[in-house]
């Protein structure tokens, strides 16, 4: 064999084995970072109302579009106001343009056309909840679940996916507008270490005891799955989906229904059509009564304590702390409850409302004798959740959290 033989001698099959193997990993890892992940894209809850029809007419294209944009405005507070107090449109009290300027959230261009001198287009319309809520009244506040961990399944090809990698399911999710439900969804990224803890086979684990550290670790009190089986007739071609609305750690099937989409590109709107109809099934199950918290979620042996009276009467004479407290505030009879509670509470001295938020979340200022340590403390053994939210700052909220015996 000559020397030109052995340098251009075909290498083994395992080195070439290890070379392609080492190359998938590194491309893999480089793909990673954006193959996984989609943050949601609206955390604000605000009001959205969609299907406003506008024509306008004017000199050019962009006083007529400036035209189009403040008539949706007008339109949609209209809109918002009617459905929300159960009155017809025509009944609506007008608001001035700068006022609808200061509580618009934005504009969703759902399909335009734009002329030289004519603007015809449906929008949607964005109104800020906290600036809203004041005009439209407490008539307008919604009665909001417990918090609900979403953790969106697509089954495609056999194969069930979560957070795994990136999906049209969970893109779709994420650019759902959670503030107008009732269901208090706690939406994940699907990042860090999100797809090792809710991924796919997570949610037919019936253990309760890798549950309740999931739901503490991220501050919800109950689980939703919602599922999506897509069906390919064939390439470019029609696209069934079967959507399953599941809730709890067992998989409970709240409704079930098939929709279909002509082609791949219609995908995103057929998901999006799901997922309206899966939480208009959740909605009527909160109405019914089936988004009672799992008992079997709750810590069943909770930790030793110490009554926090006697703590708190020890320590009576230390100096005076004030708390920033946050909480949802949907109507008033929730805001005067939630104050009620904390000037019932022992040691607290003072409390005001700082920010009121109908509908939205409320900021108390409470003087409480005694470190913040102990009046989380008494907070906890009242059957709030509480979180805290920085600065010395805490966030309370009904429901998710054991009551203490």
């Amino acid at each position: 064999m000559t020397l030109t033989d052995r340098l251009f001698r075909p290498a083994p099959l395992s080195i070439l084995c290890v070379v392609l193997f080492a190359a998938g990993i590194a491309v893999a890892q480089l793909e990673r970072p954006d193959d996984r992940g989609v943050p949601p894209i609206d955390g604000s809850g605000s009001y959205e109302v969609n299907g406003v029809h506008v024509d306008v007419a004017a000199r050019n294209a962009d006083q007529a579009r400036s035209g189009g944009w403040r008539e949706a405005q007008r339109k949609g507070w209209k809109m918002l106001w009617a459905r929300v107090n159960g009155k017809p449109v025509e009944n609506a009290p007008g608001l001035p343009d700068s006022t609808l300027d200061s509580i618009s959230g934005g504009i969703v261009v759902e399909k335009e056309q734009i002329g030289p001198r004519r603007y015809i287009a449906t929008l949607g319309v964005l109104f800020d909840r906290a600036r809203a809520g004041e005009l439209l009244g407490v008539k307008g506040a919604m009665r909001r679940s417990a918090p609900m961990l979403v953790i969106p399944v697509e089954w495609s090809g056999g194969t069930p996916i979560s957070f795994e990698r990136r999906t049209e399911w969970q893109k779709a999710w994420a650019r759902f507008r959670a503030g107008n439900s009732p269901i208090d969804y706690v939406r994940v990224s699907g990042t860090g270490p999100d797809p090792v803890l809710l991924n796919a086979a997570q949610t037919r684990r019936p253990g309760r005891g890798w549950w309740r550290m999931l739901l503490d670790q991220y501050g919800a009190a109950d689980i939703v799955v919602p599922e999506v089986t897509l069906f390919r007739q064939w390439p470019g071609g029609p696209v069934i989906g079967r959507f399953v609305a599941r809730r709890g750690p067992d998989g409970a099937v709240v409704d079930s229904f098939t929709l279909t989409a002509d082609n791949g590109d219609a995908l995103p709107a057929m998901l999006d059509r799901g997922i309206d109809r899966i939480d208009r099934a959740y909605t009527r199950a909160l109405q019914e009564g089936a988004f009672r918290p799992d008992p079997s979620l709750v810590i069943e042996t909770p930790v030793a304590e110490v009554p926090i009276d006697d703590v708190l009467a020890e320590i009576a004479s230390a100096a005076t702390a004030n708390i920033t407290v946050q909480a949802e505030t949907p109507d008033a009879g929730a805001l005067r409850g939630t104050e009620g509670a904390l000037r019932g509470m022992t040691g607290v001295t003072s409390v005001q409302t700082g920010s009121l938020a109908l509908g939205g979340v409320s900021i108390f200022r409470v003087s409480f004798s005694g470190p913040p340590a102990a009046f989380r403390e008494a907070l906890v053994a009242r059957g709030w959740q509480v979180e805290d939210v920085g600065g010395g700052g805490l966030r309370i909220r009904r429901g998710g959290a054991p009551t203490a015996p």
